[in-house]
């Protein structure tokens, strides 16, 4: 996670570890850091057409568990959301095994998994077209052979658990697990410049608990401090794409300090987020705070749709007419309108007007309608489920529209409006490029201090024959409570503020990019 228009609500970010024979990777005069170079790849409409992220209720499917055998590995039932791996904005090479056979992989902060294709993979298409890992040529190689798969949006990658030396930049991390790939589930991977990935995630939603690379890297003694960095380069004519930083960072990538938050979770590179602001105007439901995961392979910026429609309307973004939300305005809207007046709480109001029942949390946005079931597994009517939907989002809208003390007719218009500029799960908002330069800046409340984003920092400029194409960088993505609401800040976000992961004192750390 239509009028037609399908979009990638997920564009990988890579990373370009350079190998021997492709010398730019540099031991940064001394200091004890490897930097490597990021090689950027421009996006046209073709690669903006598949990937979205969705929610998944099965932590055990989410972290690849599912064709193992697994009976003694009972998970806990959590929300994971998925990630496409469609097309690739930046992509970077390794190494693996000896003599090193080179691969093209994405650095992925949202997962910790490292695979690549197999010799053994022969009934996947996308096996042929993209470089395999030949185990009988390396002297290195350790047999594993338990057999796994990464699940995906759209589908999952199978294998098989191996092991091997993997070289990342200068560093050649000893007797590494990885997984060979032998059945890539899905059509995008035929289309991807990429052989495979490389998970800077955390080893807790690592398939098959495997010691994820860059634990390793500090466990040999590659690099002394738990960090790494991130420098991306959003200049669309400039080929150096950024660059990563393991064992510090770079103080010529970015000005100021950091700002640094701690983690909520040590699973994902999960921070809290307070209130996200339209031109310095609260949109409301992240006030008491939200869950917001740092990912570098995500290209765009996800959130609940409550407030994904907000953006919309404000950026002029066109999105798809519901008349199911117009529908429960024009019924229930004066109704609940009285209740916000009169002090009523907000989470009881669908309830009192007939349109949730009090037994399932109370829905935000339209993607959670996919799974929104009920505590004994029972489906709900997808009809009523839609109207509990859209009376949430309503009852967010208006009273984020009383505290800025409106009339009832300005805020009904208001609302209706944004019924309009409801986003599609599985399409894009397009904008007009020649309105950028007036569209309001979206700021993003973290440690108590405003992130803002420009317009030209939201928004994706996309080259075609015909011309250039504008597109949104917001998208809807909706988890229910308690792990939701949830954002997920790509590269966008990384772009605009050089980024610190910091495990050895769980924190992240943003600072304006150079």
């Amino acid at each position: 996670m239509s009028m037609g228009i399908k979009y990638c609500l997920l564009v990988a970010i890579c990373i370009w570890a350079l190998s021997d024979s492709l010398a730019s990777t540099t031991p940064s005069d001394n200091d004890g850091l490897v930097r490597i170079a990021l090689k950027k790849r421009s996006l046209d409409l073709k690669s903006l057409k598949a990937a979205r992220i969705i929610p998944n209720r099965d932590a055990s499917h989410a972290r690849g568990l599912g064709d193992t055998n697994s009976n003694s590995n009972v998970l806990k039932t959590d929300i994971i959301y998925l990630k496409n791996y469609y097309d690739a904005q930046y992509y970077g090479e390794i190494g693996i095994g000896t003599p090193r056979q080179i691969f093209t992989v994405v650095f992925d902060t949202g997962s910790s998994n490292l695979w690549v294709p197999s010799s053994k993979c022969v009934l996947s298409i996308a096996c042929y077209i993209h470089s395999k890992y030949r185990a009988r040529l390396s002297r290195t190689y350790t047999k594993i052979g338990k057999h796994c798969k990464i699940p995906y949006g759209s589908g999952s990658v199978f294998g098989f658990f191996s092991q091997d030396h993997v070289r990342v930049g200068d560093f050649v991390i000893k007797d590494q697990e990885f997984v060979e790939v032998t059945r890539e589930g899905f059509f995008p991977f035929v289309t991807t410049e990429y052989d495979g990935v490389l998970g800077l995630g955390f080893q807790d939603i690592s398939v098959g608990h495997v010691t994820p690379v860059w634990y390793d890297m500090f466990f040999q003694h590659h690099i002394s401090q738990q960090i790494f960095s991130f420098w991306l380069n959003r200049d669309p004519t400039s080929r150096l794409g950024g660059e990563i930083v393991f064992g510090g960072i770079d103080w010529r990538h970015f000005r100021g300090d950091h700002t640094y938050v701690p983690l909520t979770h040590q699973d994902y590179w999960q921070i809290e987020v307070g209130d996200i602001l339209i031109a310095n105007r609260p949109t409301g439901l992240c006030e008491f705070g939200c869950a917001a995961i740092v990912d570098s392979g995500t290209s765009l910026l996800a959130g609940p749709t409550t407030i994904v429609a907000q953006i919309n309307h404000a950026i002029g973004a066109a999105g798809i007419v519901s008349i199911e939300c117009k529908t429960v305005m024009y019924k229930y809207g004066s109704m609940i309108w009285e209740y916000l007046i009169e002090g009523v709480r907000p989470e009881t109001i669908c309830v009192g007007v007939g349109l949730c029942n009090g037994t399932h949390h109370l829905s935000t946005g339209i993607a959670s309608m996919v799974y929104n079931e009920t505590q004994a597994g029972s489906s709900v009517d997808d009809h009523e489920s839609a109207l509990c939907t859209f009376c949430g989002m309503i009852v967010y809208w208006i009273q984020v529209q009383l505290k800025e003390r409106r009339t009832k007719e300005k805020v009904f218009t208001y609302v209706n409006e944004l019924c309009e500029r409801l986003p599609n799960p599985i399409g894009k908002s397009f904008i007009d490029c020649d309105n950028i330069a007036g569209m309001p800046y979206i700021s993003f409340t973290i440690g108590n201090k405003s992130f803002p984003l420009s317009p030209e920092q939201y928004t994706l400029r996309v080259e075609e024959n015909y011309g250039t194409v504008c597109v949104s960088g917001f998208g809807a993505l909706d988890v229910p409570p308690p792990q939701g609401p949830l954002w997920v800040l790509g590269d966008l976000f990384l772009g605009a503020y050089h980024t610190v992961f910091d495990f050895g004192n769980l924190r992240v750390g943003f600072a304006k990019a150079a």
